[in-house]
């Protein structure tokens, strides 16, 4: 029998043994195959060719522009984009910039109010293309690059009417990725342990005073989940902030454990792990209090959860928080920790 995954409609996936199980997973008319056994692979493609004409490319080097790399003596394997952060570098004059070591540094204060103020302002912007080097920029960060989600999240504010000191932000990024080319994500034989971690910023967005949510998901320490988006409603304080992020983290998790599970890799707890202690008492405490009342809903739903016994909100120090690197510009020190902690390699 096979099934497809209710957590992921893109994923079949057959049970040959008691421990052995083949994996197929199709994008538009792009394919890749997974089984510990060659045997398995072969067969299977032996029967879709029987089905219907399709090219065997060999063993899978690229998908979705993402680059497969292994070192099959050392049981890892690589995802870089390394060719396409090359080629969108060259196609918008940065090939040859000066690297940074951050992709943001502090000195941007992005707003609203640096759009474009003037007529020749106007007229400059109107011939750089923001929104396509933005767009270019998002794709890297959605696939291999974890490291860019927060300064990528600022820019991307600005779309409809950025101004020079913005385009200079999104210059600074591609000047980040010019010393990053060649980084990727290293997956290895490691245990198959789910965990992540969760931060905000908050009121970080001068326009609305909207706080930031970052959240990154390992398995096996390497990277397969991160996100770093603006919350939809202004908090009120940093403990209601970091408890809108929590509950934004626990839902991904959920769904990563309900994807894992139906991989037949699932575990009894997840841990997430947070570096506020109010967040979490928030979470766990059965008392309301006047200043919580307005997020009955959200304490509900992770309350709940956690009560469970499938996820738990572990306080961790910020300073070992590698999320911050979704939430806020940090210290070339600090983004090492982190890039290294996500399984991030250069």
């Amino acid at each position: 029998t096979t099934w497809i995954l209710q957590e992921q409609f893109c994923i079949y996936f057959k049970k040959l043994s008691s421990n052995s199980f083949i994996y197929l997973l199709l994008y538009v008319d792009d394919m890749l195959i997974a089984a510990a056994d060659i045997y398995e692979i072969n067969q299977l493609k032996a029967l879709l060719s029987s089905e219907f004409e399709m090219k065997d490319l060999g063993a899978a080097k690229k998908i979705l522009g993402m680059e497969i790399q292994r070192n099959r003596g050392a049981g890892k394997l690589f995802l870089t984009q390394a060719r396409y952060v090359q080629k969108v570098l060259q196609r918008f004059d940065m090939w040859d910039a000066k690297p940074v070591s951050t992709p943001l540094a502090v000195h941007f204060k992005l707003s609203a109010s640096l759009s474009p103020q003037s007529t020749d302002e106007e007229v400059y912007m109107s011939r750089v293309p923001y929104s396509s080097a933005v767009g270019s920029l998002m794709y890297a960060m959605v696939c291999t690059r974890p490291d860019i989600s927060q300064a990528v999240s600022v820019v991307s504010r600005y779309m409809s009417n950025p101004g020079k000191v913005h385009w200079q932000a999104v210059k600074w990024i591609f000047r980040y990725l010019k010393g990053t080319v060649n980084t990727c994500l290293e997956f290895g034989r490691n245990s198959d342990i789910l965990s992540g971690y969760v931060d905000s910023d908050f009121a970080g967005d001068l326009d609305r005073r909207r706080s930031l949510t970052g959240y990154v998901f390992s398995v096996g320490g390497c990277a397969v989940s991160w996100k770093a988006t603006l919350q939809p409603t202004v908090a009120l304080s940093t403990t209601e902030t970091e408890f809108m992020a929590a509950t934004e983290a626990v839902k991904e998790a959920m769904w990563l454990r309900g994807l894992l599970g139906e991989l037949s890799l699932g575990h009894k707890e997840t841990i997430i792990y947070c570096d506020s202690q109010s967040a979490i008492h928030l979470a766990k405490n059965p008392v309301f209090h006047a200043r919580t009342k307005h997020i009955q809903l959200r304490y509900h739903f992770i309350r709940e959860l956690l009560n469970g016994g499938t996820l738990s909100l572990k306080k961790i120090r910020g300073t070992e928080n590698i999320a911050d690197m979704l939430t806020k510009i940090v210290t070339t020190e600090k983004l090492r920790l982190c890039i290294a902690s996500v399984g991030l390699r250069n």
